[in-house]
């Protein structure tokens, strides 16, 4: 009896350990302190407020309600979108680490200079991190030209 317990009691610590391990470290794609808010977003591309992102390579940024802490970068990359956070997904949020688009072609924070590729989120040679920025799912009505964002 007590050695079947023992063999089930580790057993059973084993199953636990593994799918804690799998749920914090499978893929880690932003630091632990980011934040966790729901987006909920859309956009009606036809107004002149989005025109820029009727067009490749255009961006804009979006600090709409339900748009996360600090906003969102969107991005038009041929047919599709890129749809960005605004907090770095390396550092723990402070007041110079909202990621801003420089020169067209970058997204930098200005807390460390760290720079992705705007169309991809690459990180540039050099950049403080492997991380990109944190992404978020998109539908997009080509008929109507609304964009729906959300996590």
């Amino acid at each position: 009896m007590k050695k079947t317990f023992s063999i089930s009691f580790i057993f059973i610590s084993l199953i636990f350990s593994s799918l804690y391990i799998n749920s914090c470290g499978s893929r880690e794609d932003t630091v632990n302190c980011f934040p966790n808010n729901p987006i909920n977003v859309s956009l009606n591309l036809n107004l002149p407020a989005y025109n820029a992102i009727n067009y490749d390579n255009g961006w804009i940024y979006v600090n709409e309600q339900q748009s996360g802490t600090r906003g969102l970068i969107v991005v038009r990359v041929g047919d599709s979108f890129k749809v960005y956070d605004r907090n770095a997904p390396h550092i723990c949020p402070d007041n110079n680490t909202t990621l801003e688009v420089k020169d067209n072609i970058a997204i930098l924070c200005p807390k460390d200079n760290t720079r992705w590729i705007l169309r991809t989120g690459q990180p540039e040679s050099g950049a403080k991190t492997s991380l990109p920025p944190k992404t978020y799912p998109y539908n997009y009505n080509s008929a109507t030209k609304i964009l729906n964002i959300y996590y």
